[in-house]
């Protein structure tokens, strides 16, 4: 049966681009993930599949310019920020063992064997870790909310089937747990975000710095301007999409992949061919022994030798830069300020300088897009007041940029390096945020294993000892610094935190307030029979935030405007907690108990795009409700005159003109109001009064939309 309604839907969706389902899951209780095709699929498969090996091909090109950027410049400001005094041969190879298990255990085991496997349809990072706990088990709060709002309009987002394990029920049950969860996930974000400041302003400072090691006279506030000219050049480039700037910045990382190997290996044979031996543990215990609380406080810069590594991509490849340079600070110990520098033999310096500043240009690139991903999934579930989302691809709806975000971080990104130009206090900042993010996602790892994938516990105690242990022995060494630059990124991350928290608590405020005072069917029927109240002519999309009912700013508008559309839409831009929602999901249609009168949910997950545009956004919607009224696919029988009867009213209505009304709501502030509702609330409404309106996403002209202001009792 299931086997027959995939293939129909199959059919179908080779026609037209968006139908109505009235049953969209499976027996299993998993949502079916069907993609629409514009031709024959039949006749495609041979074609569909050297496109994809060529896409793939091509992709893995562009992820030498932004994914692997972060992942192999670190030898530019690892040593660089570490308080190194007086290191001898054995503090190097206790260093260097410490850095290489470092990087095995959490960047080729957590990362690349576990934490890649976590992703949420492709999308990874902490955001996507708990938006995958979301979907499995109620643990979500604003957006939990709007479910159980949605209960005839949509189906449920969750995908956990079978029994639920205790630590999920204790999430569900505990609101408090599910703020702390939240926080959690949040705190992440942000940290991610500083990660976008502070990786582009250490990079490029780093290899901007080859500069006076060559020319004495070159000055450190010189190093500090030239650093932030390239970092206004890189981010005036973002406005031309990922794919245009990864496709120019691979080859540069193609050289410096190329280049360092052929110079370490010079360096190994030439300085101290035994370097490999410090991969026994046994220097890691030994460098402890001699040097104490020094040793551990050595730490805060070792902790950099993985950032990039929450890019879920590790290699390798990466540890023989680590090598290129311990090698030769063996024998030369006092160079590890500019240790990476003085390796390089003299004829090639110069080439080497212009690849490294180049690799660390494309470093940076690499958080720049992630802190855009970021930046739009928090938007579009309602976490992030809005911004301006270009997508800069027609083809892979992830690529996004935002010009608001793009020019905020360039100036924090120039401002570190003119405030902090010392390149040990954003590396002490750096290895905060590398460390912190690292520790979240084992937290958010730990409970998708417990909660979704059913890890037995043996496996689960042994993956969260390992790793809470040894990334929380770097967040407490991280943590002294915190008065040595260590507190730039927690400023950025509260200021980020007070933002997203306050969206958060303004959103959800409106929507209790929503539920609270919705309209019922009945209460709408007694508005219609006012005296004076008329149902006009024409098609009206009523934007809402709630669907079981009607939203509170309807009876205002009814009791102002003394008149309602013939055809009226209640429609919701309804964003759900997965990355992608199946072409055939989007748009669900209701007949809502009264002539004329439907619902409409237009569904989205945070990596899609809202690209629809005006009259083909308002055809979609009428061609869905077309469809909705010929199937009667709510299970309903309605008389066939009935039914052609509204159809024709529908095209009346669409041919006698479209608006769209949405609502502009306030909070009346009472005397009654606590302290905290008073400061959250008005700090909601400079941010609500000052962000982009959700409209202008749909590309909804300017003379057919009508603003209704209502305030709303806090």
């Amino acid at each position: 049966m299931d086997r027959q309604r995939q293939s129909e839907s199959r059919r179908n969706l080779s026609e037209v681009n968006v139908v109505v389902v009235a049953d969209s899951t499976a027996s299993n209780g998993r949502l079916l993930h069907l993609h629409a095709l514009s031709t024959d699929s039949a006749s495609l498969p041979n074609a569909n599949e050297q496109m994809s090996r060529w896409s793939t091909l091509v992709l893995a090109y562009k992820t030498l310019g932004v994914v692997f950027g972060g992942l192999v410049t670190s030898p530019l400001y690892v040593y660089p920020s570490m308080p190194l005094k007086s290191p001898t041969k054995e503090d190097y190879l206790g260093i260097y063992s410490i850095m290489f298990w470092t990087l095995t255990l959490i960047g080729v085991v957590k990362y690349a064997s576990i934490a890649i496997k976590a992703d949420d349809h492709g999308e990874g990072g902490t955001f996507a870790l708990y938006s995958l706990l979301c979907r499995h088990v109620n643990i979500g709060i604003l957006s939990s909310k709007r479910v159980s709002s949605n209960s005839s309009l949509s189906h449920s987002v969750h995908e956990g089937t079978g029994k639920k394990s205790r630590l999920g029920i204790f999430f569900e049950s505990s609101i408090v747990a599910r703020r702390v969860l939240l926080f959690v996930a949040i705190l992440g974000t942000c940290m991610l975000i500083g990660d976008g400041i502070l990786t582009p302003a250490i990079s490029v400072l780093s290899a901007m710095d080859g500069l006076r090691a060559q020319f004495h006279s070159v000055s450190k506030s010189l190093v500090e301007a030239l650093s932030a000219v390239v970092l206004v050049v890189l981010f005036l480039l973002q406005k031309f999409g990922t794919s245009k700037v990864s496709f120019l910045f691979s080859p540069i990382m193609a050289a410096w992949t190329l280049s360092t190997p052929l110079v370490g290996i010079y360096s190994i044979i030439h300085h101290y061919p035994s370097i490999f031996k410090a991969i026994s543990p046994h220097y890691i215990f030994h460098f402890f022994w001699r040097n104490g609380k020094e040793g551990w406080l050595l730490l805060g810069g070792t902790v950099l030798c993985i950032t990039g590594s929450e890019a879920m991509f590790a290699d390798l490849g990466h540890f023989n830069q680590r090598s290129i340079q311990t090698a030769y600070l063996i024998k030369n110990p006092n160079d590890h300020d500019d240790g990476f520098y003085k390796f390089i033999p003299t004829a090639v310096y110069w080439p080497i300088f212009i690849i490294a500043t180049s690799a660390a240009v494309v470093a940076s690139q690499s958080l720049i897009s992630a802190t855009f991903s970021v930046i739009k999934q928090s938007v579009v579930l309602d976490y992030f007041p809005r911004v301006k989302v270009v997508h800069t691809s027609n083809s892979k709806e992830g690529e996004v940029y935002s010009p608001e975000v793009n020019y905020i971080l360039m100036i924090l990104c120039v401002a570190v390096i003119i405030i902090f130009g010392d390149g040990k206090d954003i590396g002490n900042a750096f290895g905060v945020v590398v460390s912190l993010v690292m520790l979240i996602t084992t937290i958010l790892l730990t409970l998708v294993m417990i909660i979704i994938w059913k890890t037995p516990p043996v496996l689960v105690a042994l993956y969260f000892s390992m790793f809470f242990v040894m990334e929380g022995v770097y967040v407490s060494a991280v943590g002294t610094k915190i008065y040595e630059g260590g507190w730039i990124p927690f400023a950025i991350s509260f200021m980020l935190a007070v933002i997203m928290f306050g969206w958060f608590y303004g959103r959800q405020r409106k929507l209790e307030y929503e539920l609270t005072h919705k309209i019922t069917l009945e209460r709408l029927i007694g508005l219609l029979s006012y005296p004076g109240v008329q149902r006009v002519p024409g098609l009206c999309l009523f934007y809402t935030n709630i669907q079981d009912g009607f939203t509170p700013i309807l009876g205002h508008y009814i009791k102002t405007m003394k008149s309602l559309h013939k055809v009226t839409i209640f429609t919701t831009l309804r964003y759900l907690l997965v990355s992608k929602v199946a072409p055939h999901e989007r748009i669900i249609i209701k007949k809502l108990g009264l002539k004329g009168v439907y619902g409409c949910v237009i569904q989205y997950g945070y990596a899609d795009s809202l690209n629809l545009e005006g009259d083909d956004f308002v055809s979609q919607v009428t061609n869905s409700l077309h469809m909705h009224l010929q199937g009667c696919l709510d299970g309903l029988t309605y008389d066939p005159v009935e039914i052609q009867e509204e159809i024709s009213d529908l095209e009346q209505a669409k041919q006698a003109g479209v608006v769209h009304v949405i609502g502009k709501t306030r909070f009346h502030v009472g005397k009654s109001c606590r302290w905290f509702d008073r400061i959250m609330l008005a700090f909601y409404e400079v941010m609500h009064n000052n962000c982009r309106s959700a409209l202008p996403a749909l590309g909804v002209p300017l003379q057919q939309r009508i603003e209704v202001g209502m305030l709303y009792e806090a």
